[in-house]
């Protein structure tokens, strides 16, 4: 019976991100209500404050879930840090180039529909910059007694950066009209060079 139950909220869950994101895409996040979204996808609306607490939880469902402080803590002894998050951002990149060609157009227009929608949003984008910086902090606690906390911020932050550009950029491939597998091709190239210049900095790049 928990395992219905649990199945149960998640097809709960699932119906209301569905349904919020279409009607995000199709008005802007700004003129959607919570109750305009309870009513749609008919559950009260605490029932959709259970699920998620704020409108923003609900828009951001997923966004900033990449735990860079537990791929740290958790990397086999002797690995550095930055082997850790290159080798899962690469798998990540793989992933999505491997994924590419068999990903449906309607999936990718629905991907890139809420990237516009955040992205139009100044309170989403407030939002998912909070989520990003207690990433960023995390991190930085799991650095800490490797490096001292101000040695670890500043590389948390220059990680954090990083990444954030990567995303950045990918995205901004797709919505400048590059192929799901020309912009993953993109990616892949993009995370070897992020994660060599978190590693050699600047002189990596002389000579080039």
């Amino acid at each position: 019976m928990a395992g219905l139950r649990e199945r149960k909220k998640e097809q709960t869950r699932q119906r209301i991100v569905a349904v919020a994101w279409r009607m995000f895409t199709e008005r802007g996040f700004d003129a959607v209500t919570v109750n305009e979204i309870a009513e749609a996808a008919e559950v009260a609306k605490a029932t959709l404050f259970a699920y998620f607490p704020t409108k923003e939880s609900l828009a951001l469902h997923g966004v900033g879930d990449d735990d860079l402080a537990g791929i740290v803590a958790r990397r086999p002894a002797g690995q550095t840090f930055l082997t850790a998050l290159r080798a899962h951002h690469r798998a990540f990149a793989t992933g999505q180039l491997s994924a590419a060609g068999q990903l449906p157009e309607a999936d990718l227009d629905a991907l890139l529909a809420r990237v516009r929608v955040i992205r139009n949003s100044p309170t989403l984008q407030n939002a998912a910059n909070g989520l990003l910086y207690q990433q960023r902090e995390a991190l930085a606690q799991v650095l800490t007694d490797e490096y001292g906390p101000t040695a670890a911020a500043l590389m948390a932050a220059q990680i954090a950066a990083s990444l954030l550009t990567l995303q950045e950029t990918y995205f901004q491939r797709l919505l400048d009209g590059a192929s799901a597998e020309d912009a993953g091709r993109a990616l892949a190239q993009d995370v070897e060079l992020a994660f060599d210049l978190l590693e050699h900095g600047l002189d990596h790049m002389e000579g080039r």
